[in-house]
């Protein structure tokens, strides 16, 4: 079946060059065209799952390799293995919701998207699937590369032009965090094809940095770490993730956080550890110590923010600290909970994101004390979801993010052989110290948002990139910019009522209230709305198409918390194999 890699590339692909093709014909159909084909790509995504042969989880399968540029020995070589095998079911999982999300989510809710460059924003969207999906199906250095430089533009383009009031400059910041962490990446590949005389990824793994010696390993995996640690993100080289965070719209935190930090992540499992092991080993107290001081970092950041989307963006910081750390135990044990924490992680903060950004639509702000409290009073659906996704990163037993987190401070407690034990339980304490620190700021959090008595606010806050709120019955206005798109293109007229490109058309009205882009006309806004009697009812709770989007990440983050040998078991063998030379 070494079609089914081909085709999970091929269906986004060739979804994304027909809106390019036929670009008016398929115009009237956009909103449902990203979602099919993402269902599509994800329908083989299961298939793949349910035709994977575990009892050869440690050999790559469903393998194609032919000639890509014969004249540099370049091949076109994709497969999957139990490493990869979760990740690319993740990555089709959680495009496919993201859509559902959009597409379902009209009017001026997450759907008010496809409202402004709708065409644009779905081939973005695709292109970004081709390029995630590739990543981990890539077993050629080169082609890995190729897919891991794909994503960055869509992610700038998703960010730029769909963003918040701060879209631009976080969007530049984050193309060239990234480029320049690419360029030192690509220097370091290009050392191991000069040193090993081969881009193929089984056979460097296979090898084990045979042919290298130990200064060369060393340096090749600072090269190429450097530029994995800025993708996935280690302190000190995070600071784009928050504002990319924080301005990016709900569907590009969802992917940036559930997938794109474990492109960075699986880089090293993949690639650095296997093919340079004495880089590996030599590197790995020090990998180890930015990881640690990531946690913390990341925990006491999350600790001071007021915005939740901006919590939520460092907590990723923390988070990830955890999955280097166990990457730097170079242990089964350790790698294992590193595996096991990215799959995690992309469940529960993808949810954590949409919850957000379904906070934000309602209450037009993410700025926890201007919330109120009382979420579980005014939206008690909402609120429990919320609630559920907090504790379960937080690490409660019972739920997916406790194990890689327990598991990575167990590799900790004994590390491989070779390494110094007495600085790793140094951070396995520190560790441990961060995990309390996580539970401290969700804690925090849900004392903010969900907890305590609504307060009515003196006024709506509105996100500077949506429509202007105005009392029940004040005067309508209406008015036109222009707008840029963060490359410089000319302006083009934005109406700022109705999210579209197009002028005002005052002879077609507006079917809904200034003041409410997501209720019904007449219908009051949330609390403390000036003007607002003393019965305005909240805003709505969990809402049809939310509920499709946001179950299939609950039910998995349970599944896995309450059954984790369904990933340890597929992906221990793959980690022995890994580990044939450090362990």
């Amino acid at each position: 079946m070494g079609w089914l890699p081909v085709a999970m590339l091929a269906v986004p692909l060739a979804g994304a060059l027909l809106l390019l093709v036929f670009p008016h014909a398929l115009r009237p159909v956009l909103r449902t065209y990203g979602m099919v084909l993402s269902g599509l790509t994800l329908a083989l995504a299961v298939l793949m799952v349910a035709a994977f042969d575990y009892g050869g989880a440690a050999r790559s399968q469903f393998e194609v390799d032919v000639p890509w540029i014969p004249g540099l020995g370049l091949r076109f070589h994709l497969g999957v293995d139990g490493i990869s095998l979760p990740l690319v079911a993740l990555t089709a999982l959680l495009t496919f919701l993201c859509f559902v999300y959009l597409s379902w989510g009209g009017g001026g809710g997450p759907g008010q998207l496809l409202r402004a460059r709708p065409r644009a924003l779905v081939f973005t969207l695709l292109v970004l699937e081709v390029g995630m999906i590739g990543t981990f199906l890539a077993l050629d250095l080169l082609l890995f590369f190729v897919f891991f430089e794909i994503v960055l533009i869509p992610m700038y383009f998703l960010i730029g032009i769909w963003g918040g009031e701060g879209r631009r400059a976080a969007s530049v910041k984050f193309i060239l965090y990234t480029l320049l962490g690419s360029v030192v990446m690509l220097l370091g590949l290009l050392l191991v094809w000069a040193q090993a005389g081969t881009l193929d990824i089984e056979a460097l793994s296979a090898s084990h940095g045979a042919g290298m010696s130990r200064s060369v390993q060393i340096l090749a995996f600072v090269a190429i770490g450097i530029g994995l640690a800025v993708k996935t993100p280690m302190w000190p080289l995070h600071t784009w993730l928050p504002d990319a965070h924080t301005e990016a719209p709900t569907v590009g935190s969802v992917l940036l956080a559930g997938v794109l930090l474990k492109m960075g992540t699986y880089g090293f499992a993949r690639i650095a550890i296997p093919a340079l092991p004495e880089g590996a080993a030599a590197v790995a107290p020090w990998l180890g110590a930015f990881a640690v001081v990531g946690i913390v970092y990341g925990a006491l950041a999350c600790l001071a923010q007021r915005d939740l989307k901006r919590m939520i963006a460092y907590s990723s910081v923390g988070h990830m600290g955890f999955v280097l750390l166990g990457f730097a135990t170079l242990t089964p044990v350790g790698i294992n909970g590193a595996l096991f924490a990215n799959v995690a992680h992309g469940l529960i903060t993808g949810l954590l994101f949409f919850l957000a950004g379904a906070i934000k639509e309602r209450y037009h702000t993410a700025d926890m004390p201007s919330l109120g409290g009382g979420l579980l009073a005014t939206m008690p659906r909402l609120g429990s979801v919320l609630t559920f996704a907090a504790i379960a990163s937080l690490g409660l037993p019972g739920l997916a993010g406790f194990w890689g987190e327990m598991l990575a401070l167990l590799g900790a407690f004994q590390p491989a052989n070779g390494l110094p034990r007495g600085l790793f339980l140094t951070y396995m304490v520190i560790g441990g110290l961060g995990a309390v620190l996580t539970a401290a700021y969700f804690v925090v959090m849900l004392s903010r948002v969900t907890h305590g008595r609504p307060e009515a606010r003196a006024a709506r806050v509105h996100a500077p990139d949506e429509r202007p709120v105005v009392p029940l019955g004040a005067p309508e206005t209406r008015s036109a910019t222009a707008t840029l798109d963060p490359v410089g293109s000319n302006p083009e007229p934005y109406d700022s009522r109705s999210g579209s490109l197009e002028p005002y058309d005052s002879s077609s009205g507006y079917p809904e209230p200034y003041d409410s882009p997501s209720t019904p006309a007449g219908t009051p806004g949330p609390p403390g709305t000036p003007g607002d009697g003393p019965e305005t009812p909240a805003p709505d709770d969990i809402r049809g198409y939310e509920l499709l989007a946001w179950t299939p990440l609950v039910v998995l983050t349970l599944l896995f918390g309450l059954w984790p040998g369904l990933l340890l078991s597929l992906t221990t063998p793959p980690v022995q194999t890994l580990l044939g030379a450090v362990s």
